[in-house]
């Protein structure tokens, strides 16, 4: 009698194990990516390529990225939609809002996003999200943002795929920084035609001489930030500009380099003489 009592209590001990392990953060992450059929008809799969399970947490928290790859790696998250729809995105961050759209909106380029719209901006007391939705074929690959940010210092703390087209991403900023290129003293640099404003890191340098050829009709806009991007100093110059000598203020991080009218203005690059360390 006491044998079966214990077999009893054995047979229990496991059901709740089986339940705990079914429950755990790290399953209900996985719960989120894959359907409840696929999750149910894998079930025996997903256990065994997510064993152990504490290789994917970090301290008490899941390793999202890890979780997202180790599905991709085994056929098991499906980012295809059935034919183009609205695929919506919310990002989620407690840095700067100004600094946050920034780098996310170059990270969104980077990865071939150009047309998407801002459906939505909130700043409140635990953060800032920034909702945008564009028409896709596909949802974000996540692993492809996270190398992304990378470049920027910045990193994925968690996501959360509330539709097929409805993804939110939790993004830590702490230690972001534009990837743009840093002038340094003597060191000079040409800035290819581009249709788009010219960023570049100018807090290692005193002066900057800009030249333009000839052939371009440049109108000089210059714009200098902190480190946060909170603006500090614009100049415009209505007129076609060949040199340009300037001071960049103590405080300074970035330089944005543009033209009042159209950079379009500009057919040559743009030779950039920095000068002096700080």
């Amino acid at each position: 009698m006491v044998k079966i009592f214990s077999i009893f209590l054995l047979l229990i001990s496991l059901a709740f194990s089986n339940e705990f392990a079914e429950d755990s953060l790290l399953i209900q992450k996985v719960k989120t990516f894959v359907s409840e059929d696929s999750f149910v008809k894998n079930k025996d799969f997903i256990k065994l390529i997510f064993s152990p399970e504490g290789n994917y947490y970090r301290q008490d928290r899941v390793d999202v990225v890890r979780v997202v790859q180790t599905l991709k790696e085994n056929g098991l998250l499906n980012l295809f939609f059935d034919k183009p729809q609205e695929l919506k995105l919310s990002f989620k961050t407690n840095g700067s809002p100004l600094f946050f759209v920034k780098v996310m909106g170059d990270t969104l380029r980077n990865i071939g996003y150009y047309r998407y719209v801002t459906k939505e901006s909130n700043l409140n007391n635990s953060g800032f999200t920034w909702v945008i939705s564009l028409n896709a074929e596909y949802a974000t690959d996540p692993l492809i943002l996270q190398q992304e940010l990378n470049k920027s210092g910045c990193s994925v703390v968690d996501i959360y795929r509330l539709e097929t087209n409805n993804w939110e991403y939790s993004i830590d900023m702490s230690r972001g920084y534009l990837n743009v290129a840093t002038l340094e003293d003597s060191n000079e640099l040409k800035l290819k035609r581009s249709l788009y404003a010219h960023w570049l890191n100018v807090s290692d340098i005193k002066t900057l001489k800009i030249k333009s050829s000839m052939r371009d009709r440049w109108y000089p806009h210059i714009t200098y930030y902190d480190k946060q991007l909170h603006l500090l100093k614009v100049i415009k110059k209505d007129v076609k500009t060949r040199t340009l000598s300037l001071v960049i203020p103590e405080d300074a991080k970035y330089i944005k380099i543009s033209d009042i009218y159209t950079l379009k203005n500009v057919k040559d690059n743009l030779v950039l003489k920095p000068s002096g360390s700080k």
